[in-house]
């Protein structure tokens, strides 16, 4: 009988980064030739009876196997195969592998199978951001400190790499379902395009058949559960700004968040989201799952969290963002969440945020504050409103507050998420939207104070908890309040 292995979690070992040597996910990169082999003849016929009984599965009961079930009967297979060599080499005379070896063969071929297969030593490492592969061996990570590295192969080949993602891609099918063996989620030539939310939490965005070799790119968020408190103590804000939004938040302002990718957008939004009251029912709308607000039912008591949806292979069943801002708000939501702003539905947002719920947040790219206006603008002409931009700037006037930009300041050790500027929106005159920038980037890119904030801005802040001093001392400190 083989010794018991754990397909997870990962050994220190199976964790260790690869740096050339193409051995097998989960194998450390001095892992010998004798022991990468048993572990690809092991996994390739793991594979093969794996494949075989889920389809027997899904012609006998027309469904797609549970998500448990299937992870139960892969770890069985794999504890067979172990069995199997073992008897065969006591057979043909040969010594038995050594348990500590045994153990790591199973640990890999269950991470090959069950686990991310290549990508789960990066994932499992707190200081990678992202990670971006053409093909299975062109593979460069991204770290939390801005250093960009290739790595070892992901995958011992394309096909191999493709038939990864599309098990990532029927594992996040029946998750949102459930686990109870729902809808599939496809990748392949007629459904080329892939965008996931991965178990951890981080987003994969996959593509085929239109590009020379599989590309796949995979963001990660490190602060699931983050508050502004440690926003600060990360320096993306200092104390007058936390002090500021706070207030805007308790205050139920409409607040954007804008940025480039990468510069801490979402990250923002769920400190936002973290002063809200709990028992406040929010609904979020996302085109793939991020926020992950309801994976916090402390802070978060009642979250609705919608999906966007493509269309199936006939053309049918696609839902839009716009469809599910609809939905969403005949929910009763007492906060709305818009996981980014990037088309159509942004007239179904902003008719929302000026109607009466107010408190809501979204993202939305843009290179500065004031970009965001033309931003919604360009959106909004897009859309199937036709708006123009004159109606369309009445309309952002009405329904947002604030608009907070995200960069990065010029540090010289590394580049470091700041917030850059802050903006109060104040009417519309015609092709423009008026607004005031309360705190501009300074030389190295933070916010410092900038214009004064209208009376009626400050008096709201100021009841829900704002110390205007801070201003008159932030105008007055070196830094503008960053440092003393």
């Amino acid at each position: 009988m083989s010794s018991p292995f754990v397909p997870f979690p990962l050994t220190a070992a199976s964790r260790t980064p690869t740096n050339g040597h193409r051995s097998p996910a989960g194998l450390p990169a001095s892992s010998d030739d004798s022991e990468i082999t048993v572990v690809r003849q092991l996994r390739r016929q793991v594979a093969e009876r794996l494949t075989r009984a889920t389809r027997a599965h899904e012609e006998s009961t027309g469904t797609l196997i549970a998500g448990e079930d299937q992870r139960a009967l892969t770890l069985r297979l794999i504890a067979e195969a172990l069995d199997e060599d073992a008897a065969r080499r006591m057979r043909a005379g040969e010594p038995p592998l050594r348990p500590s070896v045994e153990s790591r063969v199973g640990q890999a071929i269950g991470n090959a199978l069950l686990g991310m297969g290549g990508l789960q030593p990066w994932l499992g490492r707190d200081d990678v951001e992202e990670l971006h592969a053409i093909g299975c061996d062109q593979v460069t990570v991204r770290f939390s400190d801005g250093r960009r590295q290739p790595v070892a192969p992901i995958a011992d080949s394309d096909p191999e790499l493709i038939d990864l993602v599309r098990r990532l891609a029927a594992d996040a099918g029946r998750a949102e379902v459930g686990g109870d063996g729902g809808e599939e989620r496809r990748w392949d030539r007629a459904a080329p395009i892939l965008n996931l939310q991965l178990p951890d939490g981080s987003r994969l965005h996959a593509v085929l058949a239109v590009t020379k070799r599989p590309a796949i790119s995979i963001r990660r968020h490190g602060y699931l559960k983050v508050t502004m408190n440690d926003l600060l103590r990360l320096g993306t804000l200092n104390p007058l700004l936390l002090a500021l939004l706070v207030a805007a938040v308790r205050a139920r302002l409409n607040i954007l968040i804008a940025g480039r990718t990468g510069a801490g957008k979402t990250t923002l939004l769920r400190a936002l989201a973290s002063g809200f009251d709990p028992s406040e029912r929010i609904v979020t709308i996302e085109d793939t799952y991020e926020l992950a607000l309801e994976r916090d039912r402390v802070a978060h008591g009642e979250v609705v969290a919608l999906q966007a949806r493509d269309a199936n292979i006939e053309g049918e069943g696609a839902i839009s963002l716009s469809e599910l801002f609809r939905t969403g708000l005949r929910m009763s939501p007492d906060r709305v969440i818009v996981g980014e702003v990037r088309g159509h539905e942004v007239i179904p947002m902003l008719n929302a945020m000026s109607q009466g719920n107010d408190g809501s947040l979204g993202t939305i790219h843009a290179s500065s504050s004031a970009g965001v206006f033309k931003k919604l603008a360009l959106y909004a002409a897009q859309s199937p409103e036709r708006l123009d931009a004159a109606t369309t700037n009445l309309l952002v006037a009405e329904a947002v507050d604030l608009v907070v930009h995200l960069g990065f300041a010029d540090d010289p050790d590394q580049p470091r998420r700041v917030i850059t500027s802050v903006r109060e929106v104040t009417g519309a005159d015609g092709l423009q939207v008026a607004s005031n920038e309360l705190f501009r980037p300074d030389a190295d890119g933070r916010a410092i104070p900038g214009a004064p904030l209208s009376t009626p801005l400050l008096a709201t802040l100021a009841r829900n908890g704002f110390d205007p001093r801070l201003l008159d001392i932030a105008r007055t400190t070196p830094g503008g309040g960053w440092r003393g």
